[in-house]
């Protein structure tokens, strides 16, 4: 029998399934500028979407934080335990710092901002399926598995999302994650390992973070790029790949890893794809999911530019306009 939970609660009809908090945002004594990523990225999303007269705060659905019986759906005890010990959160959100603060503070500032888009994402999976699609403002954490996170990663978003709907959304019983950020996705591929119900489809640069052969075997449709891949080539693999992956596995959801790490200049990406080109990417996304009549939900994961706020807005904007979201779906 599931665990009560408040994630799965329902949502009113006024709101569009679009899901954000602004406790997503780390701010923290700086501590969050020692780390590539932009820890206010969320924020600055929803900050242009109001600017573009998209959204209102009434329109958005608030995140709740995960707790750790949700938590436990996915993630061992053991693992859970470990999180107390500001030295391991310092090795896996990689800001050496927070070894030194008190673990109460490192919860607060830290974990809590990461639980709370965990919830979101958790959320966001049920709204997909009642509405056809959902995005989660943050999340995409795909290098944390049940037993272990890293590369910013502390808590197994993804895992969590398909594992509460096979658990609790009848008629849901596959799901595929197509995962577009530069890095490959080794958490959820160690997670559904042995799980025939989820399918993986993988792009990202070979040569970089986390060379994780093992999580690789987990993956059913690979594509591993070389440095400096740029547009055409990107975008033509897209393309093939999504369309053969939702017919060789017909899923009752798709969850969407979009990050934005894989636009030139990215520190940590080592591709040269262009905002225009990460926009035309979500799109070919949602069109295949849509074209399938397949639910989808979109994390919007790494990205380490300050445009990749401006690009994610873009490219929410650019789906609404092409009629590839719409809020009729609540009716």
């Amino acid at each position: 029998m599931p665990h009560d939970t408040k994630l799965y609660q329902e949502v009113s009809k006024t709101c569009w399934p679009i899901i954000y908090s602004p406790r997503y945002n780390i701010t923290f004594m700086g501590l969050e500028k020692l780390h590539p990523f932009d820890a206010g990225k969320w924020g600055k999303v929803v900050h242009f979407l109001k600017e573009e007269n998209f959204l209102t705060d009434v329109m958005i659905v608030e995140a709740r934080e995960a707790t750790e019986e949700d938590l436990r759906v996915v993630h061992t005890q053991r693992y859970l335990n470990k999180l107390k010990w500001s030295f391991v959160v310092a090795t896996i959100t990689e800001i050496p710092p927070v070894i030194c603060l008190p673990n109460f503070l490192v919860q607060r500032h830290v974990l809590r901002p990461l639980r709370t888009q965990t919830g979101g994402t958790i959320m966001a999976g049920k709204l997909a399926i009642e509405r056809g699609w959902a995005i989660n403002i943050g999340g995409g954490f795909h290098h944390c598995s049940s037993d272990r996170g890293g590369g910013f990663c502390a808590y197994a978003d993804i895992s969590l999302s398909i594992k509460f709907l096979f658990e609790r959304v009848e008629g849901v019983s596959k799901a595929t994650i197509i995962d577009l950020d530069a890095h490959q996705g080794n958490g959820h591929e160690r997670d559904f390992m042995d799980d025939s119900r989820v399918y993986i489809m993988d792009i990202y640069n070979r040569n970089i973070y986390p060379g994780d052969s093992f999580a690789k075997r987990a993956i059913k449709r690979k594509i591993e790029l070389e440095w400096g891949t740029g547009d055409r080539e990107y975008l033509q693999k897209v393309t093939q790949h999504v369309e053969e992956a939702l017919k060789e596995h017909k899923p009752d959801v798709v969850i969407y890893n979009a990050g934005t790490d894989v636009l030139e200049g990215d520190p940590l990406g080592g591709l040269s794809v262009s905002a225009r080109g990460i926009v035309k990417r979500d799109e070919l996304v949602f069109q295949a999911a849509r074209k399938h009549n397949i639910p989808i939900l979109m994390v919007t994961s790494g990205g380490y530019q300050k445009e990749s706020a401006r690009i994610i807005a873009d490219s929410i904007l650019n789906l609404f306009n092409l009629g590839l979201i719409d809020h009729t779906d609540a009716d």
